[in-house]
């Protein structure tokens, strides 16, 4: 059997448009002489499509989807992902179309996703269906690792997924589907789902997995991909593909852009802006940003107040120029001076403290939202995980902006990736933005290390605290001095305020905070 999977980009609520792209890949197969051609899960509606899976008029839309489909299915058979309205609720299911017609629902039966629960309805679960002479056992989402064995008759299992990218999430997939592959003794074909929705990036991926769990094929990441397995023809077995630290921080890379860049089209934008600092964070953001874009559309504004040093200055100037963006410099003394001025009957006296800091960083996002309000440009945010873990961020300043590349990152991971740019982007980023240190340079000399013990430590305890959930005391008992321990903690416990009030963060871990990681907005427990 010659079996067509068709990685496609779907867009949540183009109903029209993901079927059109779908009888495109049907026709396609069909003229390559395909018997098969297997699509991912959600394909019709794009997923996570949350409450419009509530709506019967959505879902009575991606019913008639299906059937405008299954009448392109004239030669080949075709599986389909969709939502799919029973008299339960809504229930993901893969729709098997032949010769016109919606022959078999298979309904997904364990919803484990967060973004799916409340939403769709546990379904009856997997089917064995006959197609071509061949028994294939389908499954649908996760409910392929909740199997331990098939019947005898069983050919080959299929797998309609929509795996979402998460850093470590390709190795656990392809050792779950090791395990899956041994414990079944059956090849199994998987299908995923690619392209950017909304907060979450879909990697691709799709491939053939034989019953000696290995690699016979694989569809390319982040790229719409096509590509017919005969289960007759020997195949070479391969080793995974993504195993390796730095090729970690290439898919990285590609995930952003990706995301970034589908965030924007798919939204109906095209041109984004960011405030250039001469810093590591909004260094990298631009350079995400023309890799996403393209450098035409892509605008730097640099907003140098008294306590900015030339050599910042000149530093964005040189990023800017080395990635061709255009750029422009508004020094914010005078406005600044205006609204400290303005505030002497209130403040008059005072010593200068975080309210003039704020102020700046204020000041420099009414500049930024002005540009987005007056030519279009959506203001990229510049924040990382490990700041927007510990509050080190101003509210109304650098929290703002319509979408954050970088919020799902710890600094030591910007810095990664500054260094993978480097490698591969002949030196856009200029070394000393690389080498100098941190800092907002929101007063004289002013450096993040001043109350801030290095990025490395922070963002190690960090890492144990959100991505392993562990307690003070084990954090302590791994070999971290207990009173930085303690002022991390209640740096993250305090801010919760903060992050609740952030852009939509590009979701690139598996802890992303407001998703998998969740503070209470009040919490007196202190844990």
């Amino acid at each position: 059997m010659k079996i067509a999977l068709a990685q496609l980009n779907y867009t949540i609520g183009d109903i029209d448009g993901n079927a059109n792209r779908i009888i495109e890949a049907v026709r396609r197969a069909e003229a390559e002489g395909a018997d098969l051609v297997l699509f991912s899960e959600y394909a019709v509606s794009g997923t996570p499509a949350y409450d419009l899976l509530r709506k019967t008029t959505f879902l009575t839309l991606c019913e008639e989807a299906l059937e405008r489909i299954a009448a392109a299915c004239s030669r080949v058979t075709a599986i389909v992902g969709s939502p799919v309205l029973t008299d339960n609720g809504a229930v993901s299911a893969a729709a098997v179309l032949r010769q016109g017609r919606i022959v078999e629902i298979i309904e997904k039966q364990h919803i484990s996703a967060r973004r799916e629960m409340g939403f769709i309805e546990a379904g009856s679960g997997s089917k064995v269906v006959k197609i071509g002479g061949c028994n294939i056992a389908i499954y649908v989402g996760n409910d392929v690792a909740k199997v331990s064995e098939v019947d005898s008759d069983v050919d080959f299992v299929v797998n309609l997924n929509a795996r979402r990218y998460g850093k470590g999430l390709l190795t656990s997939r392809y050792e779950l589907m090791q395990r899956l592959t041994y414990r079944l003794g059956r090849n199994i074909i998987f299908v995923n789902q690619v392209g950017g929705s909304g907060d979450l990036v879909y990697d691709g991926m799709s491939g053939v997995m034989n019953r000696n769990s290995k690699l016979e094929l694989i569809l390319k990441n982040f790229e719409e991909d096509f590509s017919i397995y005969d289960t007759s023809a020997d195949y070479a077995e391969m080793d995974a593909p993504f195993t390796s630290y730095e090729h970690r921080t290439h898919m990285l890379y590609r995930a952003a852009c990706l995301g970034l860049r589908d965030y924007f089209h798919k939204s109906g934008y095209t041109k984004a802006c960011i405030g250039l600092s001469g810093g590591i964070d909004s260094s990298v953001v631009a350079c995400l940003a023309v890799g996403a874009l393209g450098k035409e559309n892509v605008k730097g504004l640099m907003m140098p107040s008294q306590f900015s040093s030339d050599n910042s200055v000149e530093d964005a100037k040189q990023l800017a120029d080395n990635l061709g963006i255009e750029y422009s410099v508004l020094p914010i003394n005078a406005a600044y001076k205006s609204i400290v001025d303005t505030l002497k009957p209130i403040t008059g006296g005072t010593s200068f403290d975080a309210t003039e800091e704020n102020i700046q960083s204020r000041i420099r996002t009414v500049l930024l939202m002005a540009l987005q309000n007056k030519d279009g440009y959506m203001l990229l945010n510049c924040s990382n995980k490990s700041e927007n873990a510990i509050g080190w961020t101003t509210l109304y300043g650098d929290t703002a902006g319509a979408f954050s590349v970088t919020g799902d990152l710890y600094k030591s991971e910007v810095y990664d990736l500054a260094r993978y740019i480097n490698q591969n982007f002949d030196n856009v980023i200029p070394e000393c933005i690389l080498k100098k240190e941190p800092t907002s340079e929101l007063h004289p000399n002013q450096k993040d290390s001043d109350i801030l013990p290095p990025y490395e430590v922070v963002d190690a305890i960090l890492y144990r605290m959100i991505e392993k959930g562990e307690h003070r005391e084990e954090i302590v008992n791994a070999g971290f001095e207990s009173d930085v321990v303690e002022k991390i903690h209640g740096m993250v416990m305090r801010n919760v305020k903060k992050r609740y009030q952030y852009p939509p963060v590009l979701r690139l871990s598996t802890s992303s905070f407001r998703h998998e990681c969740m503070f209470p907005l009040v919490n007196r427990y202190g844990y």
